[in-house]
């Protein structure tokens, strides 16, 4: 399949939260997250403007506003198309005794435009339907220092439990975690890990939660039982994360990166990835001895403004790659295709340019090819997404 992908984007970079994290330029999809920018606890970014304030006695509260089109015609020559607005609010509470902070969020997206017989650009609720959801309620607990326990619903970015934040509101999940992080040696090197227990989850364009096996299409309910770690030194990372869903599938996700300065301007960066996924236990998803591997590498040249990637994957085993929590995080994966299909090999070509001039603006152009391919699949598709959204800087 031969697919070319333009897209334009606008927004601010403040974060939703003011400790958000901020990450550097980089060729990652809405709705992914690579493994370097999990176990922080926080939400890695979002797409649209942000605004953010902090009372006197530390509380922070948040919002995002967005107003999305999305138009498709689809393989099988139906079409998906819907309008919306909505986005959230959120608070969070400074650590009373120092120890224990609260949160709450509410998300909403509501139709402007829609047909029923169009329906799955989730942008709406099932039957393009509004909705509205308390997404977010949870308790922080601060152990020690760099060291903290969360209980409730919460948002998770990690490669296979994320917020895939590509529509109007993100996956949010009911979980236990505990996550912290310790200098390692003299040199600025640092290990971040989690553990946690994720019990169900609310899909990005719905108002329920359920269980996270259920979400996977099973039919009994199991939760996931996830844990990682990354060492971290420079332009220097590795780690590794397992999810384990009794009886469903295991889910192993390991990934490298590097740069190479060369002086001056030139620093090429270069990432490695391998997914591992099989059925397990009582084999309620999968067939029994199903599994599948999928390896992946990604060089990066910064160039100024700009950003040039090329990728490749290729998946191995006797199953496709599944990613029922989260969005894909296969380097060759975009919004029309995944790539992740048993037996399918994948590469991509992308260029971005970040504009000095006007804050937040950037555009980028991507073409992919996967190989092999079925007369289906064969098919032309068209992707069209429109996007706006605004907020008054932070401290407004």
């Amino acid at each position: 399949m031969h697919l070319m992908l333009v897209g334009l984007s606008v927004g601010d970079p403040a974060h939703a939260q003011p400790e958000a994290v901020s990450p550097p330029t980089s060729s990652v999809e809405q709705g992914q997250t690579p493994l370097d920018e999990a176990f922080s606890g926080r939400p890695r970014r979002t797409p649209a403007a942000q605004a953010a304030g902090v009372t006197p006695s530390g509380t922070k509260m948040y919002w995002d506003l967005r107003t999305m089109y999305l138009g498709r015609q689809n393989y099988d020559g139906s079409q998906t198309e819907s309008l919306a607005t909505g986005g959230w609010a959120g608070v969070k509470t400074d650590y009373f005794l120092d120890h224990f902070s609260f949160g709450a969020t509410g998300y909403t997206s509501q139709k402007l435009h829609g047909d029923p017989d169009k329906d799955g650009a989730l942008l709406l609720g099932r039957g393009q339907h509004g909705y509205e959801v308390l997404g977010e309620l949870y308790a922080d607990v601060k152990v020690i220092e760099g060291l903290n326990l969360t209980v409730g619903r919460k948002e998770y970015d990690t490669p296979f439990i994320n917020r895939n934040d590509s529509r109007l509101t993100p996956n949010t999940f009911e979980a236990i975690s505990l996550m912290g992080g310790t200098k390692v040696g003299s040199k600025g090197a640092s290990l971040r890990y989690g553990l946690g227990y994720v019990d169900s989850i609310k899909e990005r364009n719905s108002d329920e939660f359920v269980s996270m096996s259920v979400d996977a299409g099973a039919e009994v309910e199991r939760g996931v039982i996830a844990a990682g770690g990354l060492y971290k030194q420079g332009g220097f990372s590795l780690g590794a994360l397992d999810y384990y869903c009794p009886d469903i599938v295991n889910i192993g996700f390991a990934e490298a990166k590097m740069e190479f300065p060369m002086g001056g301007w030139l620093t090429p960066r270069l990432a490695l990835q391998f997914i591992d996924q099989r059925s397990v236990g009582d084999d309620l998803l999968l067939n029994s001895g199903d599994n599948g591997q999928q390896y992946g590498i990604k060089a990066e040249l910064p160039v100024g403004q700009a950003l040039f990637t090329a990728a490749y994957t290729n998946i191995n085993g006797d199953m496709g790659m599944i990613s029922p929590w989260a969005g894909y995080p296969g380097y060759t994966s975009v919004q029309v295709e995944d790539f992740n299909r048993a037996g399918e090999a994948a590469w991509m070509l992308r260029a971005a340019y970040e504009f000095k001039e006007i804050k937040g603006l950037s555009t980028y152009a991507s073409g992919y090819m996967g190989r092999p391919l079925t007369s289906l699949e064969n098919m032309a598709a068209t992707n069209t997404t429109s996007t706006s959204s605004g907020a008054p800087q932070r401290g407004c």
